[in-house]
């Protein structure tokens, strides 16, 4: 057996008490180590010596540390992000989001201004930017450290001309609508059971968002109307039981609201648009 497969063995084994997913994470952290991509790694794995630091990252992630911290990037639809601590790990769960902004502008332009509320390292923003080459954008989040993750991102990219980053509470003072609005807001109640490591390294304030998870969609509700511009839609990320709840406080000043699913076939955001029988 080669050196790395049996590596990949042993790391799979002690990953298994603290990951759901322990030989995935073993694959990434040795292709990262070995500084090959994954599909490389599975298809025809290096007869060399297990890398030192692979035994450091693998003991990192058996405490909970997100692989995405470990390695420093995570990919998000068609683009990779660079990532870390202070800022939210980028999910799958999140591309219902694009795929859904797909959706509604088939058969046109696209979206010429997109809005991206609580920013992250730039996550939805620069995947928009990427599906749509002409539109431009802001992004907002509260979080100094997560915007400078979304700079460098945007400058890797090459999106940096493409879009304005700003420190904010969501869209205050922002005057102008956009044809887009994208937001993956903190969504989980304070006393919520969540995965290892979540709590324990992922920043509260993009996930934690009062007694009943509900706290972001209050202040976002009477913004919204005013940030959407006639034909446009708005994306809100949801916690997959919080569609009832979320509809009831988005669907406002003639605002329609209709639910999309995640790959897993649960609710998974909230999509706006304006109603036009009124």
């Amino acid at each position: 057996m080669k050196p790395i497969t049996r590596a990949l063995d042993d790391a799979t084994r002690q990953l298994s008490e603290t990951s759901d997913t322990p030989r995935l994470d073993a694959e990434l952290l040795m292709a990262e180590a070995l500084h090959i991509d994954r599909d490389r790694l599975l298809l025809s794995p290096p007869d060399t010596a297990v890398p030192k630091r692979f035994s450091k990252m693998v003991a990192r992630r058996s405490k909970g540390e997100p692989v995405a911290y470990i390695t420093g990037r995570r990919a998000f639809w068609n683009i990779d992000l660079h990532v870390g601590p202070g800022v939210l790990v980028p999910r799958p769960d999140s591309e219902v989001l694009i795929a859904s902004a797909i959706e509604h502008f088939d058969g046109t332009g696209g979206p010429g201004r997109i809005l991206d509320l609580g920013t992250g390292p730039g996550t939805l923003l620069l995947a928009a930017l990427d599906m749509w080459p002409n539109a431009t954008g802001i992004g907002i989040d509260v979080s100094r450290s997560a915007l400078s993750y979304a700079s460098a991102n945007a400058r890797r990219l090459g999106f940096e001309k493409r879009l304005k980053l700003k420190v904010g509470d969501w869209a205050k003072g922002v005057a102008e609508s956009f044809d887009l609005v994208l937001c993956n807001p903190p969504y989980v109640a304070e006393g919520a059971k969540l995965g290892p490591g979540v709590r324990e390294f992922e920043p509260d304030e993009a996930l934690f968002a009062g007694e009943t998870g509900l706290d972001a969609y209050r202040a976002l509700a009477p913004q919204l109307p005013k940030l959407l511009s006639d034909g446009g839609l708005a994306a809100v990320e949801i916690g997959h039981d919080q569609a009832k709840q979320v509809t009831s406080l988005l669907a406002r000043d003639g605002l329609q609201a209709r639910i999309a699913h995640d790959f897993a076939d649960r609710p998974r955001a909230v999509l706006l648009t304006w109603d036009r029988t009124k």
